[in-house]
């Protein structure tokens, strides 16, 4: 445990950005998921789900959650499988 001041107080902070992360980033996993899952199925939701995933992926870069350039590959690979599961 810390016992300066200021080193308490960056702990706390630590950890509120921590959960906020979190959720941002368990939201991020379930919309690719859902995306990813209506592809496969075929579903008509599909282009609804996969706006709403590459709405999450941006918004967690914007976040600075994951880097932009984790979010360009992210969003480039969740589109490819898209398409490729339409296609079929």
């Amino acid at each position: 445990m810390a016992n300066i001041k200021s080193q308490i107080k960056r702990n706390r902070q630590n950890e509120k950005r921590r959960v906020a992360n979190k959720t941002v980033r368990s939201e991020l996993r379930t919309r690719v998921k859902n995306a990813l899952a209506a592809a496969d199925e075929g579903a008509e939701n599909l282009d609804a789900a996969s706006s709403i995933a590459m709405k999450r992926i941006d918004k967690a870069a914007n976040k600075g959650v994951i880097h932009k350039n984790a979010a360009a590959r992210r969003k480039s690979r969740l589109a490819k499988r898209i398409n490729a599961a339409s296609a079929e």
